[in-house]
């Protein structure tokens, strides 16, 4: 079942990482199964690789099995987890199901949006999901979460924190509302269409791909600003007395504000396009990402994460938390401050 020492670069939307000394494409979950057992039985460090958007790989790569399953399943609305994303925003708005238009565009597959309460343009898909079955690596148990159980906040959930690793996610089901008008909240969306207007879903998911396109957030291999792992640092949630008083903000519902981590960056010295670091620079469209120039490697992304995380503190006093997780990396590699990471140990 097993390939040997594949590149996971290519894997990457950032383009960056070293070998997977094992590599696996399980396409169903008695497959899973069993590539789990054996990497069991040979003492195999596991890491789940989806659609490769939103880490960094180290450059020494994964000394273990990189599982990429291929679970593409559909009844109603409960999604195989390896099903790309994407195609299913364009199920969904072509069947006239609200919930995820203004997710379109978000790179990745269905199974990777409930790890990191993926959300943009004003939807998360906590607000869509209805239950998530995923795979104990322990245990090899199969497990079906509510969403109060999948522990849902802001780029946050149960799977990426407090039990980081432990869970494989095998589908996730949606609840999403027949004939409903399009989430039209975000500025960039009214600013779009006009206050007035009743766009339909695929007009809305339309549009957010051509803006996201504009901002190099969606994947394109002929545009050099799309070799990112996206938006690379969270907005940070602050006390109102924490925040810039001249800064964007957003009042959450716990009393805390939302602060625009690109409104930060962009004004603590820091420009659009610049080299930060080896190849590693900052988008020519949206300075919130860390764009692989060329020849990038993952010592680049920490030392230009690094740079970012220094200037926004000096500037502003608040410290950005990078929003990728951070792959195969060692106890002994400083990563940026509060780096999520999954290491072989």
């Amino acid at each position: 079942m097993f390939s040997e020492d594949v590149s996971l670069a290519p894997y990457t939307t950032l383009g960056i990482g070293g070998p997977a000394r094992f590599f696996c494409t399980p396409t169903t979950p008695a497959e899973i199964h069993i590539a789990l057992v054996e990497a069991k039985n040979r003492a195999l460090p596991v890491f789940v690789l989806g659609g490769g958007s939103n880490l960094v790989i180290a450059d020494s790569g994964w000394p273990g099995l990189v599982l990429r399953p291929s679970l593409t399943h559909q009844v109603g609305l409960t999604i195989g987890a390896g099903m790309d994303w994407n195609d299913f925003v364009d199920h969904c708005v072509s069947q006239n199901l609200a919930g995820v238009e203004c997710l379109a565009g978000i790179p990745g597959t269905v199974g990777a949006t409930p790890i990191q309460n993926v959300g943009a343009y004003g939807q998360e898909v906590a607000d869509v999901i209805s239950s998530v079955t995923a795979l104990d690596r322990q245990s090899l148990e199969v497990r079906t979460f509510s969403n109060a159980e999948c522990h849902f906040a802001y780029r946050h959930s149960r799977f990426n924190t407090e039990e980081l690793g432990r869970w494989l996610i095998l589908e996730v089901a949606f609840a999403l509302k027949e004939n409903a008008a399009p989430n039209l909240t975000y500025r960039d969306l009214i600013h779009h269409f006009g206050p007035d207007a009743s766009p339909t879903l695929t007009e809305v998911a339309a549009t957010v791909r051509q803006i996201r396109a504009q901002k190099g957030m969606v994947v394109d291999p002929t545009d050099p600003d799309s070799r990112s792992a996206g938006s690379f640092f969270k907005n940070p949630l602050l006390r109102t007395s924490e925040a810039p008083g001249s800064a964007p903000r957003f009042v959450q519902p716990d009393g805390t504000v939302k602060v625009p981590a690109a409104w930060l960056i962009e004004r603590s010295g820091l420009m659009r396009g610049e080299t930060l670091a080896g190849g590693i620079g900052l988008s020519s469209k949206h300075i919130l990402a860390l764009v692989n120039q060329g020849g990038g490697s993952a010592a680049d992304i920490i030392e230009a994460a690094k740079k970012v995380q220094k200037c926004v503190h000096q500037t502003w006093g608040v410290l950005l938390h990078p929003e990728p997780i951070f792959v195969g990396f060692s106890g002994s590699t400083e990563l940026p401050e509060g780096a999520t990471v999954i290491s072989p140990a």
